[in-house]
């Protein structure tokens, strides 16, 4: 494997590519310590460095590499890009108009891109103006008393100068990201997932160290090895539905009579339901920390607000699995894959085309997400049983969606290098 990256960076275009991207990654997690105009850096360092880890910002703070608690530039990272595309795929379903949007093609599909960026946009205003009224008011570091403000200047033109810099900072978050799909190696959004998740573990994997010693953060490691070990195996799983075109003559030339396959993935769904079960976990939290309500606030701190609680794992395992079936549903329409089959002369061998097909689509489909969403479920909730007997589930750095993330996104970088080296007819990762 060393040498086929050896070879990547022998060959010029791809060796641009990938010091491209490298750069591209290095500006962004230069931002992400770039402090924000009117913040009290060392305040907040200060205060940084007591909080907990375990509050109703930590998927959040998750995705911006650390930048969320430290109000940099980049303090909202790419969580509204990943909230407005989860927004505009769910109403590409419910709305007529952005369905045919999406038939379309690429115009169309630049059109989605578009609406996309102007509800990034919207949904950075809106969570920067929440984190800078918490930073305000002394309430965005949970459980650590602040001695000092964090924000000197509350004057109406300070607190709006803020706000347009964090709005700003993610404007340029999805310029990075669209310039490394563009001219980098792999998905820009993506990589600077990557990159904001990975920035987090030497920190973790300190604090593990440390507070519980090297016996605890031996085992952590082994976790770790062995959940990264069985993503990559249900990640490269699918069962491949074997297509058969029949011949066809239009005018003097033959047409068809090819065999293919459509590739049905155990974890159709991607890493999309464990994001959904993570956001919904922290909203009773965090309209516990607005609203003050005695007994509401109660019931969210004895039920819903502590990993190792079993209340807790069980209702993060249902959503996760409801979630798996309803983003399935609706990303994979097997009537449509049937008629577009049958529009071309395309069937699956012993299955009448039309709806049999699509009958038998619908059936493999629901036979393959059961595993999967079992899959994601238990990956989401393993590490905090684990942890939770080890009496610390508050610092495991390797939770599902951490590490779901990391893998995807390196297996799919990796094949993408691999296609271009092979290309070129180098040799692949896989030989």
């Amino acid at each position: 494997m060393l040498s086929v990256f050896a070879r990547a960076f022998r060959t010029p275009d791809l060796r641009r590519k990938i010091l491209f991207t490298i750069a591209i990654l290095g500006i962004y997690r230069l931002g992400s310590v770039v402090p924000s105009p009117g913040v009290d850096f060392k305040a907040v360092h200060a205060c940084f460095t007591q909080a907990q880890t375990s509050n109703v910002y930590t998927l959040v703070n998750l995705f911006s590499g650390g930048a969320l608690l430290q109000l940099s530039v980049f303090a909202l990272g790419i969580m509204p890009y990943i909230t407005a595309s989860i927004i505009i795929q769910l109403l590409v379903v419910v709305i007529p108009r952005l369905e045919r949007l999406k038939e379309e093609g690429q115009s169309g599909q630049a059109k989605l891109t578009q609406y996309t960026r102007y509800l990034t946009v919207a949904l950075a205003i809106l969570q920067s103006t929440g984190i800078v009224a918490l930073a305000r008011t002394g309430r965005l570091f949970q459980g650590v008393s602040c001695p000092q403000t964090l924000i000197p200047d509350t004057s109406i033109f300070r607190i709006t100068t803020l706000v347009l810099s964090m709005t700003a900072g993610t404007a340029v978050i999805m310029w990075l990201g669209e310039l490394i799909t563009d001219r980098g190696v792999g998905n820009g959004m993506s990589l600077l997932i990557f990159v904001s998740i990975a920035a987090r573990f030497p920190f973790e994997g300190q604090q593990i160290l440390a507070s519980n010693g090297g016996f605890v953060f031996a085992i952590v490691i082994l976790i770790g090895v062995a959940i990264v070990t069985a993503i990559v195996f249900m990640e490269q799983g699918q069962r491949r539905i074997p297509v058969q075109y029949a011949k066809r003559m239009i005018g003097r030339r033959m047409y068809g009579g090819t065999s293919t396959y459509i590739p049905l993935k155990v974890n159709q769904a991607g890493v999309i339901p464990v994001i959904f079960a993570s956001s919904l976990m922290y909203l009773p939290s965090l309209a516990a920390s607005v609203w003050h309500n005695n007994s509401f606030n109660s019931f969210v701190q004895k039920w819903l607000s502590h990993g190792d609680s079993a209340s807790y794992v069980l209702t993060y395992l249902v959503l996760t699995l409801f979630f798996t079936y309803f983003y399935v549903a609706i990303t994979f329409n097997p009537v449509e894959v049937a008629d577009n089959m049958k529009k071309y002369g395309g069937f699956i061998p012993g299955i009448r085309p039309g709806r049999s097909t699509a009958e038998y689509l619908d059936y493999v489909l629901s036979r393959l997400t059961a595993p999967g969403s079992l899959y994601l479920g238990l990956v989401a909730v393993l590490p905090m049983i684990a942890l939770g007997f080890l009496g610390n589930g508050q610092v495991f750095p390797f939770g599902g969606t951490s590490i779901m993330i990391l893998v995807g996104v390196g297996l799919d970088t990796a094949k993408q290098i691999e296609s271009q080296l092979m290309l070129r007819n180098y040799e692949g990762f896989l030989r």
